[in-house]
């Protein structure tokens, strides 16, 4: 059996933008789960307002998806692929950060990754990065997300040239799906079915024997 890590933010954990939270098989994971069958365990570590590196001064310091990335892939090991889907967070004005630096916050995930031996037989696990759409015309998060809008149009760029550089695979989210226009950041459950097709591809293809 494969281990796939989902490790994301409040869109890996399935948060509907109309409210609440998607079910089991309707946020992205689930779907990449059930398209990949029996012979494939897939874990959502998805958190709201999960950053790259950031320790968030508002919402706490356990925000930083770097503080926690170790302690998951060292409660789930073996993994054999971790798929990295962060950055939306990053672009909160609070953190002030351009583009290039988000897509190198999640550069440092992908390091901790690959010198990681949290992979089968002790070696590291596989990476998918996965650079999250752009922002929808945003509502309640307007404020929060003062100058964010451009940037994320700017994520996509990034990131693959951040993958090129480590040497992962990589996927623009923004090539599959496009963000809700209910509150800009979230995605509809349409979307979710979308990616999570798309990811299962890819995952396929990474993990051919």
């Amino acid at each position: 059996m494969k281990t796939i890590l989902c490790y994301g933010d409040s869109n890996t954990y399935g948060s509907n933008p109309s409210g609440g939270r998607y079910g089991l098989h309707e946020r992205w994971p689930g779907v990449l789960r059930d398209q990949l069958g029996a012979d494939t365990w897939v874990i959502e570590e998805g958190l709201g307002g999960r950053t790259t590196v950031w320790p968030d001064p508002i919402e706490g310091e356990h925000k930083s998806g770097k503080a926690h990335l170790m302690v998951s892939l060292e409660s789930h090991q073996p993994i054999d692929l971790v798929v990295i889907l962060l950055g939306t967070n990053d672009l909160k004005m609070r953190f002030s950060v351009p583009a290039q630096d988000v897509a190198r916050g999640a550069g440092v995930l992908v390091g901790l990754v690959q010198s990681s031996t949290a992979g089968p037989e002790g070696k590291a696990p596989q990476v998918l990065l996965v650079a999250p759409p752009p922002f929808a015309r945003l509502s309640g998060f307007t404020e929060m997300m003062t100058g964010g809008a451009e940037k994320s149009r700017q994520l996509g760029q990034f990131f693959r040239e951040m993958a090129t550089q480590m040497g992962c695979a990589f996927l623009d989210a923004g090539d599959v799906i496009a963000s809700s226009p209910i509150d800009g950041i979230h995605w509809e459950a349409d979307q979710h079915a979308r990616l999570g097709a798309e990811v299962a591809e890819k995952v396929r293809q990474m993990l051919a024997p």
